[in-house]
């Protein structure tokens, strides 16, 4: 690791990556795979969102938790883990996951691969130029002779409410963080992060109320993975009430109980809030205007995760929403780093649909999958995008409960599968799956609408016997009639 104010001025690399989470670091290893001198400039923990207050930690609070479920519905096991889970042996594998919010490990994992660490907020000062502010206000200018890598992802997003700033609301740091579960939460917003935090909070003891403004959970998903999702957490005790919006929240004692009053004259009283209502780029600070772009926007890239009207500047990751997702991310660090590493080498850069040097997936193949009880997970789109999109498709759906496989995961196992077929390519543009157990099923989807199979070549994909993954033939043959 390097101390920026001890380095002189004037250091030069082919690349310099600003953002050292999951994303940054793997611009950082393709780089150097291709022999590409590489600097990166952290000014948090190397290693980001993801390592530290968002996926592992998330994950690692939600495994439990469905783990106790599954074992509930299962004869002969559901005797024994009636009982409360326990809460300190579950933070304690989250601190564990999270490396108690240190990042040595990941720091020697870069240097490993020959990048130079730079502590310190990174600043864009001109084309190809980042200063690095070090911890102790020291200054030290960056040079790249081929491209910045902009990874610096996204914050959460608090509404300007009355009361905001004294109730000290959580975000998804602090709900992944917590050190304890709270007696009462306020979970506003019922996007991914929203009902993961209430599966968990509750099944760890708190006692959840769900506020959110439409009409249901999991808006982007399909519908009815959003109604599965909502009747399971209502029935291990979550209070779930659509189409209500926060006006202000209270908290007069700090350390006493805060008041959410609600735009129907409603009030609900907790001991914690935490909105998760969306996220916002970290670019407000980045030095955007010295090279012609808005502080504070999103980046946005072409396929090779350039951004428009330059040829050194990337953006990669969360930063130009394309698709706010880690594994999505370091899918685009991998294809920018190798578009990065052809232009430098002045090769052949390939950016057609599927190309080495294009991320075409962000169109056409995200997958996601959302870790609640039932698991809710889906890839490509949706029947509603497909059809705002011109296409002529067909929606097939299929009870998972029907399968040999789900009978013998669970007792009174209920989900859902659907799959949207292109009728006039006759290939797959989405799938979702409801359902315990499905997060695993997700990549044969993934593989069927990225490659886009044809239909007739999945009849001959014969699934194993008894498993979920039936489902599959079962789809086939509801399309067949």
């Amino acid at each position: 690791m390097t101390d920026a104010g001890k380095i002189s001025e004037g250091s030069l690399y082919d690349v310099v990556v600003i953002g050292a989470g999951p994303v940054g670091e793997n611009v950082a290893d393709r780089a150097r795979a291709a022999g590409l001198t590489t600097a990166v400039v952290e000014s948090e923990l190397v290693g980001g969102e993801c390592s530290y207050w968002a996926c592992m930690p998330s994950k690692a609070l939600l495994r439990p938790v469905v783990a106790r479920a599954d074992a509930r519905r299962v004869p002969g096991l559901s005797a024994a883990v009636q009982g409360p889970l326990d809460v300190g042996a579950v933070l304690a594998k989250r601190d564990e996951e999270t490396s108690h919010w240190k990042d040595d490990g990941q720091v020697a994992w870069l240097e490993s691969v020959g990048a130079d660490v730079y502590r310190g907020t990174g600043r864009l000062t001109g084309p190809r130029e980042v200063t690095v502010i070090a911890p102790d206000g020291t200054e030290h200018r960056l040079t790249a002779r081929h491209a910045v890598a902009v990874s610096t992802g996204t914050r959460a997003v608090v509404p300007a409410l009355p009361g905001i700033e004294e109730a000290r609301p959580w975000t998804s740091r602090e709900a992944t963080s917590a050190k304890e579960a709270p007696a009462r939460l306020v979970v506003v917003g019922g996007g991914v992060v929203g009902v993961e935090m209430a599966t968990a909070w509750q099944a760890l003891g708190s006692e959840v109320t769900l506020l959110i403004r439409g009409g249901g959970l999991l808006p982007k998903m399909e519908p009815f993975a959003g109604e599965l999702v909502a009747d399971a957490l209502t029935e291990a005790g979550a209070t779930i009430r659509t189409g209500v919006s926060v006006t202000a929240v209270r908290r007069p004692a700090p350390d006493g109980p805060v008041t959410v009053e609600l735009d129907d004259g409603g009030r609900v009283e907790a001991d914690e809030i935490l909105f998760a209502t969306g996220r916002a780029p970290r670019t407000d600070d980045l030095g955007l205007e010295t090279v012609g772009l808005e502080p504070g926007s999103w980046l946005t890239v072409d396929d090779s995760c350039l951004v428009e009207g330059t040829d050194w500047l990337y953006a990669v990751g969360d930063v130009n929403h394309r698709a706010l997702l880690t594994h999505q991310g370091k899918y685009q660090a991998r294809i920018a780093g190798a578009a990065i590493a052809a232009r430098a080498a002045k090769d052949p850069v390939d950016t057609a649909p599927w190309g080495a040097h294009a991320a075409t997936a962000d169109h056409a193949a995200v997958p996601q999958v959302v870790f609640t009880d039932p698991e809710a997970a889906s890839v490509g789109l949706t029947l509603a995008e497909a059809e705002r999109a011109g296409h002529r498709v067909r929606a097939v759906d299929y009870d998972l409960a029907s399968v040999a496989g789900s009978g013998l995961y669970a007792d009174g196992y209920r989900g859902r599968a659907r799959m949207i077929v292109d009728l006039d390519r006759e290939i797959l543009l989405g799938v979702t799956f409801v359902g315990p157990g499905i997060g695993e099923l997700l990549h044969s989807a993934t593989v069927a609408v990225a490659g886009e199979v044809p239909i007739a070549r999945l009849w001959h994909a014969v699934p194993a016997y008894p498993t979920i993954s039936e489902v599959w033939l079962r789809l086939l043959e509801t399309l067949r009639g």
